[in-house]
């Protein structure tokens, strides 16, 4: 099962939603920091799983607004797929391996540029993201999806910190 349906089972425990309320809780947890949601599927997403019978459809909406509900059926399959991802070490897939990969075939100065310039849009990011740590309970955010955001400035400030070392590799000629 992937992250996003997780999410979109986890986020109905509370209680029925309709698509754009899931959408607000899931942008409230900052899920465009940490999880690879593609807002515009959450939909499809939707009635995918009340078609398997993992949510109901409560309510057919005016104006065209379905309120889904979670089924227990809903509920076993988050309670053994969240057990799962605390417990399963998986990869993480990130097309910036596939460029490092092939940093020997980027000249040197080009290189230095990317690197230049992914270390600035590294700094960027950990700066937002610091910016919105806090700011979210203000809108009903539990407490602990914070630390979704600080663990995400950790592997950016990780990244960060590989980028500037192996930048001062490629400037003395030790990398490629």
């Amino acid at each position: 099962m992937s992250s996003t349906r997780v999410l979109l089972l986890g986020v109905l425990l509370d209680g029925p939603l309709h698509g754009y309320e899931v959408r607000r809780r899931l942008e409230l947890m900052g899920t465009q920091h940490w999880a690879n949601v593609a807002y515009g599927s959450i939909y499809h997403g939707l009635a995918k799983m009340a078609d398997e019978g993992l949510l109901e459809r409560v309510e057919e909406g005016k104006g065209g607004k379905t309120v889904y509900g979670i089924t227990e059926i809903g509920r076993a399959e988050f309670a053994r797929h969240l057990m799962s991802h605390w417990w399963e070490i998986k990869p993480i897939v990130d097309p910036f391996q596939v460029a490092l990969t092939f940093m020997d075939r980027l000249s040197q100065a080009d290189l230095t540029s990317a690197m230049e310039a992914r270390a600035a849009q590294l700094r960027f990011s950990i700066s937002m993201t610091e910016r919105a740590i806090g700011g979210k309970r203000a809108f009903g955010a539990p407490r602990h999806i914070d630390e979704c955001l600080r663990l995400n400035i950790l592997q950016l400030q990780a990244q960060l910190t590989w980028v500037e070392e192996a930048m001062e590799k490629v400037r003395n000629g030790e990398l490629p």
